[in-house]
């Protein structure tokens, strides 16, 4: 009995002194390289609605219900939604700050889970633009234990998300130039396996 409670002891005093090391500050970010100019990415995420075209959360609650507010493109353009769905829940998300072609900042408020804050930059690399879409979130103590486990969610989320965005707009570059996806895809794959053939 007296070394299983010292074992118990050993965790407890391993898990206090990792919530005080991990700290409560929770920050993660994720990246991605988009073939299309700032400007074009830019139109992606310069108000909540564009934003939620590839936002990947909104999906998850086809009953999702919207509320959209301020003066679209704007600082204050605000998205409220509700869900019965207990992984998306109540809450809003708000403009805070734009640079044209540069960046997009909000706020997220989650009802009866705190509040957040993240950033979406833009840097043109050559004829692409570097996207780094950011989050930043205080965990208390003891949830603060939490941290590898939401680096797992938001990793997947966030993956999801900027891969939805260099497709939407990498099928509004085939619209532009006239082709189809279907046509694009075949000559994707032919150029790939083309070498293999000879």
């Amino acid at each position: 009995m007296k070394k299983f409670l010292k074992i118990l002891l050993a965790i407890l005093a391993v898990l206090v002194i990792a919530m005080f090391v991990i700290g409560e500050k929770y920050h993660y970010e994720k990246s991605i390289v988009i073939n299309a100019p700032a400007e074009k990415v830019y139109s992606h995420l310069n108000s909540m609605k564009a934003f939620n075209e590839w936002n990947p959360w909104m999906k998850l609650d086809p009953q999702l219900q919207s509320t959209y507010s301020g003066v679209s493109g704007q600082i204050g353009d605000k998205h409220c939604w509700k869900s019965d769905e207990k992984d998306v829940g109540n809450g809003c998300q708000e403009i805070t700050a734009l640079i044209p072609n540069q960046k997009q900042s909000t706020k997220m408020a989650f009802e009866g889970q705190g509040e957040a804050t993240s950033d979406i930059v833009l840097t043109q690399e050559g004829n692409a633009t570097k996207v780094v879409w950011t989050l930043d979130a205080e965990m208390e103590y003891p949830s603060n234990l939490m941290k590898p486990m939401m680096d797992y969610w938001m990793g997947k989320s966030y993956e999801e998300g900027l891969q939805n965005l260099k497709n939407f707009q990498k099928n509004l570059n085939l619209k532009f130039f006239g082709i189809s996806k279907e046509n694009f895809i075949f000559a994707e794959y032919f150029n790939e396996n083309a070498g293999k053939r000879l």
